[in-house]
């Protein structure tokens, strides 16, 4: 399924707000085509690494490269993110969602297509609607959708993009367990119909195994206990899914997500 290629490379990466220092000497190579899920303590970095990879954010020290290439300062169409809370217009209809999508893509200046143009993006869109199952559901509003329905319609308006790389941001944590079991299955079929390579951060453990093939732990490995600040989070698992089905290392992973971590005061853990 993977390239032996990295599409992206992070190269002894430090993060800085003000004397706050989130994320250091952070360094990985990710093969294309790889589901790189992402746990670790609240506060430790996960989603300031995805705005970096996303150029939201910019690193205080090393450098991010995509194809060998540095990451371009702006955030381009390659590279495609969805978050928890959905980011649609509640005054559009479905369609309407996602038509806005590509009018923008295409035409910026007016937001609007006619013609050809107009009826090939409403073909795309035929297209995205059946994919993620909301073709039936194509002229209601976000507020007569479910929160599955509504994640769906999200997700496809990051997908009509065909972005490369896909950032996720816990994109399920809000949904029931059933409804995320369903987008677990529209995730993985989605991925493997595309080709992309996804970036996922979870608080769940069993998401994240059962997503991944590539899991990715960011903790902090030094601590000042005078100044919490002092030191930031960086990769202290990284176990390669396909290769390591062994969940020998799930109870450490387990703790330090749940941010239960006990570190005696003074000591390093």
């Amino acid at each position: 399924m993977t390239s032996t290629e990295p599409i992206v490379s992070v190269r002894n990466v430090s993060k800085y707000y003000d004397d706050n220092c989130v994320l250091e000497r952070l360094s990985l190579d990710v093969e294309s085509g790889s589901i790189c899920t992402i746990v670790g303590a609240s506060g430790c970095g996960k989603s300031t690494f995805l705005r970096m990879l996303l150029s939201q954010e910019r690193p205080s020290r090393g450098s991010l490269l995509v194809d060998g290439k540095p990451i371009a300062a702006e955030p381009t169409p390659d590279r495609g993110i969805v978050f928890q809370r959905y980011s649609v217009f509640s005054h559009l209809t479905v369609e309407e969602n996602l038509l806005l999508v590509r009018e923008v893509e295409t035409a910026p200046m007016a937001a609007r297509l006619f013609g050809v143009a107009r009826r090939q993006a409403l073909e795309d869109i035929e297209e995205t609607l059946e994919k993620i199952g909301l073709t039936g559901a194509r002229k209601q509003f976000p507020s007569q959708l479910s929160g599955g329905m509504q994640q769906r319609l999200a997700i496809a308006q990051t997908l009509l993009k065909r972005p490369k790389i896909l950032l996720l941001d816990e994109p399920f944590g809000a949904l029931d367990p059933g409804i995320r079991s369903d987008m677990h299955e529209l995730l993985k079929g989605i991925w493997q119909e595309n080709l992309m390579t996804v970036f996922m951060v979870t608080h769940d453990i069993s998401e994240a195994f059962k997503l991944g093939t590539r899991l990715l732990v960011f903790d902090k490995r030094r601590y000042d206990p005078h100044d919490s600040s002092a030191y930031g989070a960086t990769v202290t698992y990284d176990l390669d899914l396909y290769k390591q089905q062994s969940t020998a290392n799930l109870p450490a992973i387990e703790s330090i997500v749940g941010g239960h971590r006990a570190v005696e005061k003074g000591k390093k853990p």
